[in-house]
């Protein structure tokens, strides 16, 4: 008799230990346990730690609560400005509420991929290639706001979306390279200008003040020829000023008007008269010789 008893505990003790070991679960800090109780979702959500469900009646469903990082695969569309391109992105994302992400969408992590596949497309399509450049802080929101609204219903919360790259033909790569040299040019011809217009301002400015300071303009002539000569130069070269030789012109255009007009002489001189007297003989003789020996005779 007691060895039956014995028996018996025996294999109560053992059919205890399977069941313990059936029903022990061990949940993870960053996992949440949701329990489906013959199909039905129980209400409360097993927290971390060592938990028990019913073998066989109970199906224990962990879910990461950690952030997700999924890479979004490349997607192929044509901007609102009609050109093509290549972008692909990341999103960052987490589960906030459990049994929703259990009950309400078969995979969720599926889900968001191909939610955030097909808004990356809408958002190329609604955009153009200036904004995917230079402005993607603008379609990141955008893009999570698209992604975020379905997530929610889901239990799922889109904390980050990033567009990563953006693949160009090699055409356009060329015309926008193109687009930037000639702006750049551009810039540098205003930037010019204006030095230039500077530059006039300036010079006019010291022009105005060596004009009432003559001394002023011999000051700078004479710090030309140091600076000239500081160059070890074999040669000198000194500057003219104009207005000498405006002199000269002027004074060599005076000289035909004072010239006094020559008469006449030889054998239409009138017999006992002279011709030329004083200077102006002399002046004559100098040019004519056979004129001042008839002078002579006469």
């Amino acid at each position: 008799m007691v060895e039956e008893l014995v028996a018996v505990g025996v294999t109560l003790g053992s059919l205890g230990a399977v069941y313990a070991m059936a029903a022990a679960r061990v949940i993870k800090q960053y996992e949440r346990g949701v329990v489906l109780r013959l199909g039905k979702l129980q209400s409360t959500v097993r927290g971390p730690g060592f938990t028990m469900i019913v073998p066989m009646v109970d199906r224990l469903h962990r879910v990461n609560m950690q952030i997700v990082t999924m890479p979004v695969p490349a997607q192929d569309g044509i901007t609102r400005d009609n050109v093509t391109v290549r972008v692909d992105a990341v999103i960052y994302f987490k589960v906030m509420d459990a049994a929703e992400a259990v009950v309400e969408v078969e995979d969720y992590r599926f889900a968001v991929s191909q939610m955030a596949q097909t808004s990356l497309r809408s958002i190329i399509g609604k955009s153009n290639l200036d904004d995917l450049l230079s402005n993607r802080e603008k379609l990141n929101q955008g893009l999570e706001l698209m992604i975020d609204s379905p997530a929610i219903g889901w239990g799922v919360q889109i904390d980050r979306v990033e567009i990563k790259d953006v693949s160009l033909p090699e055409t356009m790569k060329r015309s926008m390279a193109r687009q930037a040299e000639a702006d750049r040019e551009r810039r540098a011809r205003v930037i010019n200008a204006d030095a230039e217009l500077q530059a006039s301002k300036k010079l006019a400015e010291a022009a105005h003040e060596m004009s009432e300071e003559p001394a002023a303009l011999q000051l700078r002539l004479l710090q030309t020829v140091v600076a000239v000569a500081a160059e070890k130069n074999s040669t000198l070269v000194l500057p003219f000023p104009v207005e000498l030789l405006r002199f000269l012109e002027r004074a060599q255009q005076a000289v035909p008007q004072q010239a006094v007009p020559q008469q006449p002489q030889g054998n239409d001189a009138e017999p006992g008269k002279p011709s030329i007297s004083g200077a102006e003989g002399a002046e004559v003789g100098e040019l004519d010789p056979s004129a001042g020996s008839r002078s002579g005779q006469d």
